[in-house]
């Protein structure tokens, strides 16, 4: 009876937060002393679909939400993620089957952007972040875009010039048409120290998109070589600039 007493309190406490459920991995799991790939094989093993890292969405005026690359194992996202993350930002990180076409699920993220805007009037931007194939999958997104919140894109080091099995297989066109209220900005790793396209006749990063804004990344950071995986980490510290 008590129960019943408190119910009506309960759901309206529930109805007032307005939040996805926060995942089974959060991003205060990502300890120092934890290995980045444990914790990328966690980010890998969410299910499909925009995943909350975070429980604070009613304090957040953005969010910025990562989309992986193929056959990504996430540990390239663990220090991005963490450098990324505000008290006012909330973090996803957008777990989609890699291993296909792109299209529907990029009209799976917009549909559940779309939702959590609807549903949380109080954001105000959305980054998002796609890296290597995920890069491909911002794309449709950029074109398909209709919500008139302020958006920042981060393509980093995807070949967005496409190839003939996605061209052929998924209907892939290299372009970009940007609307009024989005923002886009390419971070291309150099080539020869990208082992993603080091071999390839010419860099497919290299594509030309009417308001973009284009970065060459150096060839070291933090004393590694910049490649196709540390090119998200140099971005973040970029990003995370005053």
């Amino acid at each position: 009876m008590k129960f019943l007493k408190y119910l009506p309190i309960l759901l309206l406490t529930l109805g007032a937060c307005n939040g996805p459920t926060p995942s089974k991995v959060q991003l205060s799991d990502f300890q120092d002393n934890v290995s980045v790939k444990i914790s990328g094989a966690r980010l890998i093993d969410l299910p499909m679909g925009m995943q909350p890292l975070e429980s604070n969405l009613l304090n957040a005026n953005e969010i910025t939400v990562a989309a992986h690359g193929g056959s990504s194992e996430g540990y390239e996202w663990v220090y991005p993620l963490k450098t990324l993350d505000t008290p006012t930002n909330e973090v996803f990180f957008y777990r989609w089957p890699d291993n296909g076409c792109y299209k529907d699920s990029g009209d799976r993220l917009i549909e559940e952007l779309e939702n959590l805007l609807n549903q949380n009037i109080q954001i105000k931007k959305v980054t998002l972040i796609g890296h290597s194939y995920g890069g491909i999958l911002v794309t449709h997104l950029l074109n398909n875009w209709k919500n008139t919140v302020t958006l920042d894109a981060h393509i980093i080091a995807s070949p967005l010039q496409g190839n003939t099995s996605l061209n052929t297989l998924c209907g892939y066109k290299p372009e970009v048409n940007l609307k009024p209220m989005a923002n886009l900005f390419e971070w291309r790793t150099q080539q020869d120290l990208d082992s993603a396209f080091k071999d390839l006749p010419k860099n497919p990063q290299n594509i030309e998109i009417s308001g973009s804004f284009v970065t060459v990344l150096p060839d070291t950071y933090k004393g590694h070589r910049l490649g196709h995986n540390w090119s998200i980490s140099w971005v973040a510290d970029q990003l995370k600039k005053p």
